[in-house]
């Protein structure tokens, strides 16, 4: 599974690497992902990503890139665990229920932008 995935930090490493080919003085911007402390993402993504991260960052007129990470589908179906932990560190009980996540779309992110280019493959044939 090695190949088929990119572990979170080589994936901000790779991103930020390909912000730094062409803006070095500028950090890139990386929203939407405050929240995960361990996931893999798809390599093959990932590679398309690097590129086109470098694409806008090498444009004339590009001062920063700014990455925004969001759910394609708005409306997520969340597990949520909530655990009583004894001082010890022992989980005494759990409580399993689930709640609907409503997201923003990408429209929010898109106001006011001059050109899009949707490069996303339909739902499901990714």
């Amino acid at each position: 599974m090695r190949l088929m995935h990119t572990k979170l930090p080589e994936f901000l490493d790779k991103m930020n690497a390909a912000n730094d080919k062409h803006l070095p003085d500028h950090r890139l911007t990386i929203r939407g992902m405050e929240n995960l402390r361990t996931v893999k993402m798809q390599s093959l993504r990932t590679g398309r990503l690097e590129n086109e991260v470098e694409e806008i960052a090498s444009m004339e007129g590009i001062d920063h890139v700014e990455l925004v990470m969001m759910p394609r589908v708005p409306e997520t179906m969340h597990t949520v665990v909530i655990k009583g932990i004894a001082a010890d560190g022992t989980v005494k009980k759990a409580i399993l229920d689930t709640i609907n996540v409503l997201h923003p779309t990408e429209e929010a992110e898109l106001i006011g932008c001059e050109e899009i280019d949707d490069r996303r493959p339909p739902i499901g044939k990714h």
